[in-house]
C-alpha cells in the first residue's frame, strides 16, 4: 500500500494526514479489563498514544493524557474517551523539561489519587542523511524527550504506584535494527528497551511490572512531519506483511500489559512489527 505525497511541520497533526490513521475509534470494543485503574499516557493526543487512550477508556480506566501542543488532536482523544464513560484530564507541555514530567505526575495524582499504569510514549524524531546534519540541540532534545522524560516520569510516579501497577515504555523496531537516518531516535529506543529491562528487575520486589512495546512502521503524524516524501509514500512496504501498521493494531498489546492478566509478564519487549524480527 502506497501513501499519497504529504509533508507537515513537526510534530504533525492527525487531521492533515491522508489517509487518516485508524485509532480504533469505530472498532475497539472493551470488556472491563482495566476497570478502576488510573492510567497516565504521554503522547496521548495522536498516533499510538491516542489508540491506547481510546482502548484504555473502553476498558474502564481513568485517564491522564499528556501532550505537547496539539490541542485539537488532544481534545479529540478526550472526546472519544469520555464517550466511553472515562474520566479524563489533559495536561499540555514539554516533557523535555524534567519539572514538567514531575508536574504531569502531580496533576494526575491530584485528580485521581494514584498511578496504576504509566505509558511513556511521547517521542521526537527527525530524518537525517548525514551525522553532520544533526545539531547539538536536536541531539539533546531527542535524548531529553525520549529517554530522560521516561526516567523522570517513572521516578515521580513510583511513590504513587502500588503492587500490581504497570510501567510500559514505547520502544521501536529501531531498538534492534536501527535505521541510519534516524540515529538519535534509534539510540533512544534502544535505551528505553534497556531501561525497561532494568526497571523490571529493580521493581519486581515491589510487585510493579515493567515492559516495553517495539512497534514497526506505524502510520502516525510523526511520519509525514519528520520523513521526506519518498519515504512517506512507500512507508512500511518493506515489512514482511507489505504495509504500515495502524495505531489501532498496537492498542491490544498495551491493554494486555496494563491488565492483571499480564501479572507474570515483566521485563518483556513485545514486537508489533509486521513481521520484522526482534532478537
Amino acid at each position: 500500500m502506497s501513501f499519497p505525497e504529504q509533508q507537515q511541520e513537526p510534530p504533525g497533526h492527525t487531521g492533515e494526514m491522508s489517509p487518516r490513521p485508524d485509532h480504533g475509534e469505530e472498532s475497539y470494543t472493551g470488556s472491563g479489563r482495566l476497570a478502576g485503574k488510573v492510567a497516565l499516557i504521554t503522547g496521548g493526543d495522536s498516533g499510538i498514544g491516542k489508540a491506547v487512550a481510546i482502548a484504555y477508556a473502553r476498558e474502564g480506566a481513568s485517564l491522564a493524557i499528556s501532550y505537547l501542543s496539539e490541542d485539537e488532536d488532544a481534545e479529540d482523544t478526550a472526546k472519544w474517551a469520555r464517550e466511553a464513560g472515562a474520566s479524563v484530564i489533559l495536561i499540555r507541555g514539554d516533557l523535555a523539561d524534567p519539572a514538567h514530567c514531575r508536574a504531569v505526575v502531580d496533576r494526575t495524582v491530584q485528580e485521581f489519587g494514584r498511578v496504576d499504569v504509566l505509558v511513556s510514549n511521547a517521542a521526537f524524531q527527525m530524518t537525517h542523511e548525514t551525522i553532520e546534519e544533526i545539531t547539538d540541540d536536536e541531539w539533546d532534545h531527542t535524548i531529553a524527550t525520549n529517554v530522560s522524560a521516561f526516567f523522570h516520569l517513572v521516578k515521580a510516579a513510583l511513590p504513587h504506584m502500588r503492587s500490581g501497577s504497570s510501567i510500559i515504555g514505547s520502544s521501536s523496531v529501531n531498538s534492534d535494527s536501527p535505521s541510519p537516518t534516524l540515529m538519535p531516535y534509534a539510540a533512544t529506543k534502544a535505551a528505553i528497551a534497556n531501561m525497561t529491562a532494568s526497571l523490571a528487575q529493580l521493581l519486581g520486589e515491589r510487585g510493579i511490572r515493567a515492559n516495553s512495546v517495539a512497534p514497526g512502521p506505524i502510520w502516525t503524524p510523526l511520519i509525514p512531519s519528520t520523513m521526506p516524501n519518498e519515504k512517506v509514500t512507500h512507508f512500511g512496504e518493506d515489512t514482511p506483511l507489505g504495509r504500515a501498521g495502524q495505531p489501532a493494531e498496537l492498542a491490544p498489546v498495551y491493554v494486555l500489559l496494563a491488565s492483571d492478566e499480564a501479572s507474570y509478564i515483566s521485563g518483556a519487549r513485545v514486537a508489533v512489527t509486521g513481521g520484522r524480527p526482534i532478537l
